[in-house]
């Protein structure tokens, strides 16, 4: 089982990197493509970018569900066959229905494809090793979207709109890879998913168990403040921030976001190697403190008037110390969510994960985007190094709610493998 398990993870993560390769020909280049290109304009623009995190609200609800009667493979195919159609039909679209549409397919099948592929990581690792496989998973994302990026840049040409149209066929062939590549990976426990379906709670049953997780519940928020307070200022606040008040050119925003990429994909397995062994908890709290000292980094930078370069190094260091946060956050709260769930509720529990995630991803941009407006800078770094501090509290207080398998696994894990009848973590069983 354990060659099998192996096996099966190493095609779902050379799957998903083929997928992340192919992301980074067009994340960068949409809001572009879309407004200049087919000449719809920013305010169209604004609404396919808008459209990805409305459709992904939508699905995920039924997502986890599906995922916990169906099991991940056929789920996760799906979604890639609804992403590979909206990508392609980005690509090919000149109206503007269209291209909402398209945006709505290529935002709800990639909704679908996360917690399923998370689900199957979760199937394919153990509590010791889930840790190193969530942040492999990760590091392929970054590396796949980072060469992805600098290749579509080298074939993308606002003169030529058919360049577009090969980087939007190239993800639409990624996605179809990470489909075929999924459909034929032998997941341990898919056989048997039949059985689950048959004595699983039912939906509404399935949501009021997730929300009497105290422990679930307190992830959920801070998942919710994380990725407000990071990922959803990547492309709104900060940028803002940094070309307004730092006063960066846009190469160098482009340098500063590169930095954040390299310290994700050179420090991942040095982070992982120190945080892997210690609580959960206070790996999370550290991802607080250290994202207060990145705005704090952020909020001088707009305070040096002598020196540019400085003001330059500073900004640039903030997003190098997200990424750092990032590299502690990937081997500890997707495995941490895996290991709170139920063994019928793996699906349900990663989608709810997931479902927090873009509503923050959706009102972390809008709310920066009405402090950048109103020129509200000062207010915008103090509210996220308060949100940045209140990551580091609430991880603390979340530990009192949580086992020590769940909270620190590998010394645990240790101690089970040399017991004569090891009894799996809730997250490991395969209903039979």
């Amino acid at each position: 089982m354990t060659t099998a398990m192996g096996a099966a993870l190493r095609r779902i993560q050379l799957g998903n990197a083929l997928s992340a390769f192919g992301n980074g020909f067009t994340v960068p280049f949409t809001f572009v493509y879309v407004s200049q290109v087919r000449g719809l304009g920013a305010g169209i623009a604004g609404a396919v970018l808008a459209t990805f995190a409305v459709a992904a609200l939508f699905v995920l609800p039924f997502t986890g569900r599906a995922i916990d009667r169906r099991g991940p493979v056929p789920v996760a195919v799906v979604g890639t066959v609804l992403a590979a159609c909206g990508s392609l039909g980005l690509g090919l679209s000149g109206s503007e229905a269209g291209v909402i549409a398209a945006a709505g397919a290529l935002g709800a099948g990639i909704a679908v494809v996360q917690p399923a592929l998370a689900t199957m990581i979760v199937w394919c690792s153990t509590t010791a090793t889930r840790s190193r496989a969530f942040a492999m998973q990760f590091f392929l994302n970054n590396l796949g979207l980072g060469v992805g990026g600098l290749i579509g840049g080298l074939i993308v040409d606002t003169a030529h709109p058919s360049s577009f149209i090969r980087l939007f066929a190239i993800e639409a062939a990624m996605f179809l890879v990470l489909g075929a590549v999924i459909a034929t990976a032998r997941v341990p426990g898919a056989p048997r998913i039949a059985a689950v379906g048959r004595t699983e709670p039912g939906a509404g049953a399935a949501w009021r168990a997730l929300l009497r997780d105290r422990a679930m519940v307190m992830v959920c928020v801070l998942g919710f403040v994380m990725f407000f307070a990071c990922y959803g200022q990547f492309e709104s606040g900060l940028s803002a921030f940094a070309v307004e008040v730092t006063h960066i050119s846009p190469a160098t925003l482009g340098a500063a976001l590169a930095a954040n990429t390299a310290m994700i994909v050179l420090a991942q397995f040095v982070v992982l190697r120190l945080v892997e062994r210690r609580r959960r908890s206070r790996v999370i709290a550290a991802v607080g403190l250290v994202w207060a000292v990145a705005w704090l980094a952020a909020g001088v930078s707009g305070l040096i008037n002598g020196s540019h370069t400085l003001a330059v190094a500073a900004i640039i260091s903030t997003y190098a110390l997200f990424g750092l946060g990032e590299a502690m956050l990937a081997p500890t709260v997707n495995p941490l969510v895996a290991d709170l769930a139920p063994e019928r509720m793996v699906g349900q529990y990663n989608s709810a994960f997931a479902l927090v995630k873009q509503l923050a991803l959706a009102l972390g941009p809008a709310a920066a985007g009405v402090i950048a407006a109103a020129g509200a800078y000062d207010a915008y770094i103090v509210l996220l190094v308060v949100c940045s501090l209140a990551i580091s509290v609430t991880a603390l207080r979340m530990a009192r709610h949580l086992s020590p398998v769940q909270d620190s696994p590998a010394p645990v894990a240790r101690v089970v493998a040399q017991s004569a009848r090891p009894e799996p973590a809730a997250a490991e069983r395969i209903p039979g």
